[in-house]
């Protein structure tokens, strides 16, 4: 798709006329691009990293419905995201999975177990389905033994999803392509271009790729999204846009199954201060999440776990399933994400309103805020504020897929078992059929333990715009996240499959294997080895 010629093509037809130019290569970003290609405009995106490479991929994975917050009586929001996560459950197969949650109630919680139940019931009519379900104490004990028993009271089962956010984000981006839209990474927005009325009426780009660097080119369009996340502010500031966001980070640590053998999500009130944690598990691994405080750090540099959050999870951990015995040695990984939401100035950063907004400032319309889940939502809201400068085209479809069907027919032949086989396309769609044929001898199999197959890293290396190592490593691929050591052990057979499909000599791959073994052990690793 994205093969080794693209990025020069693309820079040469940078000057065509564009309708709708989108800043940033995240989950919103991508959104707006999907819908916008399907409403029949000529849509250009750009990236100033990898797609994803902010927050879309460093979500919690969850394709939830917000049951959190119908305590604030936020029923509207609740109500889109249940029935967002099941468009997504529908179309996304392979890609976005059912994900039974567990709830257990004890003596000390926050907030009753009968209240949370009353929610519960709330949840599902929302959703139009019955699927929650209350489990005596008795029952808790004998289904799951090694949790937390001291003042049990009774368990909640409900159901939500799970994803991978990276390669959702990224499929998204594709079939836009495929549907006549432009995708562009690595392409950073030096300043924006105006009329003399002051109106934003195009940008001025930079090539990031080492050997492009003095590529600059002035592109036009009659509008201008700004969807570019916890970075929305900096976006703002070049038409002399006032602060309005607030930064926040949302930390996770990363178990192996065999210490923590979980089948479903727990979710619970942490001991300390009574927020919802969750336990779950996600690509044959267990995530602990999440933590919310202020991300005070540069927003241009890796966000990292702290120690303080580090020890937070860990006591979550621990009070959840007291007979593991787990420690911070246990961990597999770790990684942190940096989320926007507008600013009210509590002093509890999870009091903070996640709705996303909409703002239209000198011609510059911002798009921030929201969850991944209701992405579609945002990309329409968005797409309906601008309706009125882009006359002459057809009003928005809410009813169209969220994904293409797949052809399922495709990889019935290939000898690997039905639920690979799914899993290939979901994450890959129409091009699921591609990856196989692209696999050499023996690339049909596991990477380790993980899901991930060796064709799988040809395949991103050919056709799906790495520019870096850590591009395939950790967000067309999750080996930084899901491998023992964010898969370095492996950077040798990794180099065999990919280095010539890159382009690269052996003086790169040198460069690209040492920097991306200083950012695993950085950002991903809770100490050095």
């Amino acid at each position: 798709m994205w093969d080794a010629e693209w990025r020069e093509r693309t820079w040469e037809q940078l000057h065509a006329p564009w309708d709708l130019i989108v800043i940033g290569g995240g989950i919103t970003g991508a959104g707006i691009l999907r819908e916008a290609t399907r409403f029949g405009l000529r849509t250009l995106l750009v990236e100033r990293a990898d797609f994803t490479s902010g927050t879309s991929s460093r979500s919690s994975k969850l394709v939830h419905g917000g049951l959190r917050y119908l305590k604030n009586g936020q029923i509207r929001m609740t109500y889109e995201s249940v029935r967002e996560r099941e468009n997504l459950l529908h179309t996304g197969r392979g890609l976005v999975y059912p994900l039974g949650f567990l709830m257990p109630s004890y003596k000390n919680d926050k907030i009753p177990g009968w209240i949370f139940h009353a929610g519960l019931i709330l949840y599902d009519l929302l959703a139009f389905k019955w699927a929650h379900q209350r489990y005596p104490a008795q029952d808790m004990q004998d289904r799951w033994p090694f949790l937390r028993q001291e003042g049990l009271i009774c368990g909640y089962r409900y159901f939500d999803a799970h994803t991978d956010d990276a390669r959702l984000v990224l499929r998204i981006i594709q079939e836009a392509v495929m549907d006549g839209g432009t995708a562009l990474n690595y392409a950073r927005v030096e300043d924006l271009l105006r009329r003399n009325t002051g109106e934003v009426c195009g940008i001025v780009l930079r090539d990031q790729d080492p050997a492009c660097s003095e590529r600059v080119v002035e592109i036009e369009a009659p509008v201008v999204i700004n969807a570019t996340g916890a970075w929305a502010d900096e976006m703002r500031n070049m038409i002399g846009g006032h602060r309005r966001l607030r930064q926040l980070r949302g930390s996770h640590l990363v178990f192996p199954t065999k210490k923590v053998p979980l089948s479903r999500a727990i979710s619970f009130w942490h001991p300390h201060d009574q927020r919802p944690v969750f336990i779950y598990p996600w690509e044959r691994t267990i995530i602990v999440g999440t933590t919310d405080v202020d991300h005070e750090e540069n927003l241009h540099s890796e966000p990292c776990i702290s120690a303080v959050e580090a020890e937070y999870l860990m006591v979550a951990a621990r009070y959840a399933f007291p007979p593991l015995d787990l420690n911070l040695k246990d961990v597999l990984s770790t990684f942190a994400g940096v989320r926007a939401v507008v600013d009210t100035g509590k002093e509890d950063p999870s009091k903070e309103s996640r709705e996303h907004v909409i703002w239209q400032e000198d011609g510059l319309v911002t798009v921030t805020g929201g969850k991944l889940t209701t992405f579609r939502v945002m990309a329409q809201d968005a797409l309906r504020a601008i309706r009125h400068l882009l006359p002459g085209h057809p009003p928005l479809n809410r009813k169209h897929r969220m994904l293409e069907d797949p052809p399922l027919e495709a990889l019935l032949d290939i000898d690997l078992d039905a639920p690979d086989r799914l899993r290939l396309l979901g994450r890959y769609g129409m091009h699921a059929p591609e990856v196989v044929a692209a696999s050499e001898r023996g690339e049909l199999e596991s990477i380790g333990d993980t899901h991930a197959l060796w064709a799988e890293l040809r395949w991103a290396a050919r056709s799906e715009a790495v520019l870096h190592l850590d591009d395939l490593l950790m967000r067309r691929q999750r080996l930084g996240i899901v491998a023992p050591k964010g898969g370095i052990p492996w950077l040798e057979k990794i180099r065999t499959i990919t280095q010539s499909e890159l382009g690269w000599d052996d003086s790169r791959w040198q460069q690209e294997a040492e920097a991306y073994t200083q950012l695993w052990h950085q950002c991903y690793s809770l100490q050095s080895e």
